[in-house]
């Protein structure tokens, strides 16, 4: 309904991973008109966002799940008129977690000025279609978690910041019922695999080591801290194994996406004389 409302009249697809609770149904009802794809079997969210940037036309492609809504009708229409400069690949549109309190996450810190961050949350950002489709998309292997940082360094390898946003807010009403074991198990295997897929010698060995110790201590719990070592494990096997997909980014990227993941907003003047060439799409 918030993206029906939208001033900029969004072309709009819900994607439906395998459902099993009548979406379907519901929104053919209370929604006649709106696209929606249905998976019989559920992909996950990484498989369908590629998806779904596969199916519009759209030259700007907005994501948010479930659980969140645009806060006015005017957020689309606000953060396409922040991909006015050749440089912004994607935008961090800011978010508020409602049940959790009321800070607005991704926010740039003045309106006058271009900020470039480290990277945006799924379910509040906006990507170029075809800067998304020429770099692979997100990567299929991570399955859930981490698809985000994941992409956001692979754009600044290709000359593009992911812009601090200035819009009204997307209001994510995060589940009471999310699978920490799931969580657990991906977030600390992703970050292996986001350090063998992008990270460039001779920084490669320390921030292993590092992302290994730090994700197989996130948590105090016993059974939590098991189940992400053995997310640190599998990642070690597919990465052993040649099912990884190492295409590290250069040095100055790296540099600059752990400067950018320590300041949080940097001024695009800053960045921009560091970033490499645009990769050509023509």
């Amino acid at each position: 309904a918030s993206a029906i409302a939208q001033t900029a009249a969004p072309e709009i697809l819900v994607m439906d991973d395998g459902s099993i609770d009548g979406t379907a149904a519901a929104i053919a009802r209370e929604f006649p008109g709106i696209r929606l794809d249905r998976s019989e079997a559920s992909q996950g969210y990484i498989a369908q966002r590629n998806r779904g940037a596969e199916l519009v036309q759209a030259p700007i492609v907005f994501s948010i799940d479930d659980d969140a809504v645009f806060s006015s009708p005017t957020v689309i229409e606000q953060t396409l008129r922040e991909f006015n400069h050749p440089r912004v690949g994607a935008v961090a549109i800011p978010f508020v977690n409602v049940n959790s309190g009321r800070a607005v996450h991704q926010r740039a810190p003045e309106a006058g000025g271009i900020y470039a961050t480290y990277a945006f949350i799924g379910t509040a950002h906006a990507v170029r279609r075809d800067l998304f489709v020429a770099l692979g998309k997100y990567r299929k292997l991570l399955v859930h978690q981490s698809e985000e940082e994941d992409y956001c360094v692979r754009l600044l390898n290709a000359g593009y910041v992911t812009r601090c946003g200035r819009a009204d807010p997307v209001h994510h009403f995060e589940s009471p019922r999310r699978s920490w074991k799931r969580m657990d198990y991906y977030g600390a295997r992703n970050k292996v695999l986001y350090a063998w897929n992008n990270v460039p010698f001779p920084f490669f060995p320390m921030h292993l080591a590092v992302t290994t110790f730090m994700t197989s201590i996130y948590s105090r719990h016993p059974a939590r801290c098991l189940t992400r070592v053995r997310g640190v494990v599998a990642a070690y096997a597919r990465c052993c194994t040649g099912q990884g997909d190492r295409r590290p980014v250069i040095a100055s990227v790296y540099r600059l996406s752990r400067e950018l993941k320590r300041r949080g907003a940097v001024p695009l003047e800053e960045v921009e004389q560091r970033l490499p060439a645009p990769l050509s799409l023509g």
